[in-house]
């Protein structure tokens, strides 16, 4: 199945996705299951995230998350920050080697909790409803990486984050009662605005500015459902804009791919970080 064909199905997407793996009665329980403890995974990873300030092992990272999340809510937007700080949380977790969903890569993993269980926790809704929009992220990740690469050293950050993003839109989409159309066109809108992104990591460790990166493209993701939902859509075909975004991570150079050897990390302070991590 690709996008565009998603995108025309009258089922639930979520169901649309089930129904392509083919799977027998029993399968798809054990699937289900597997989803609701790959869920609880996300939400021990925030809780754990938001609750430490315990410094990676650079020292770059480690306290973002809790300090945003107890921060005055000055904006009077306590969705923005808690999407934010749910994605930190995880991302972070990463950062300190604990125990995350790579949801697709551990570098982007925190987008899909962060948008998804973020947007829930905001409304009050309970877990068994997020149950499958992660079969439909599960889903769109999978399309997307048949069709170009979902890893930072092949294809830039726009590869993980920007699938990343187009899982978690989808999901928040379906969440919110999106249709099969809608939850593609939102994960088509959020994967057509991170081409080009580069992965730039300072000296090569996923900490930045990846734990940032993904508190932005969650709230990316987010903005990706809503538009959808007011029923915007992509002028581009969604499998289009999967071919446009591998054809310009072929295009990016090695510097920019997760090489620490361009963009921020290539800065002199970027430089200067690199250098005294290799003497630890």
């Amino acid at each position: 199945m690709t996008l565009n064909e998603l995108a025309e199905v009258s089922l639930r997407a979520s169901e649309a996705v089930l129904q392509d793996e083919a799977l027998s009665g029993d399968e798809r329980r054990q699937l289900l299951a597997k989803m609701s403890e790959r869920l609880q995974q996300m939400r021990d990873s925030i809780a754990r995230g938001l609750a430490s300030s315990e410094p990676s092992r650079t020292g770059m990272v480690g306290w973002n998350a809790k300090m945003l999340w107890h921060a005055p809510d000055l904006l009077q937007a306590p969705l923005l920050k808690r999407v934010q700080a749910y994605a930190m949380a995880v991302n972070e977790e990463n950062a300190r080697m604990g125990k995350i969903v790579a949801a697709p890569t551990a570098g982007s993993a925190g987008t899909l909790p962060g948008a998804l269980i973020g947007v829930a926790d905001h409304l009050g809704l309970d877990d068994d409803a997020l149950v499958l929009p992660l079969v439909l992220a599960a889903g769109v990740g999978k399309i997307i990486s048949q069709q170009m690469f979902i890893a930072g050293s092949s294809g830039g950050c726009q590869a993980e984050i920007g699938s990343s993003a187009a899982m978690a839109a989808a999901a928040v989409c379906e969440l919110l009662g999106g249709n099969a159309r809608q939850a593609v066109h939102a994960a088509t809108m959020a994967l057509m605005n991170t081409i080009g992104l580069v992965c730039d990591p300072v000296g090569g460790y996923v900490e930045v500015p990846c734990v940032s990166r993904n508190a932005f493209y969650s709230v990316h993701a987010v903005s990706s459902a809503q538009l959808a939902l007011a029923g915007l859509e992509s002028v581009i075909p969604p499998d289009e804009v999967v071919s446009a975004m591998a054809s310009v991570g072929r295009l990016l150079p090695p510097e920019l791919r997760e090489t620490g050897e361009g963009g921020i990390a290539d800065t002199p302070t970027g430089r200067l970080i690199a250098l005294k991590m290799a003497k630890v």
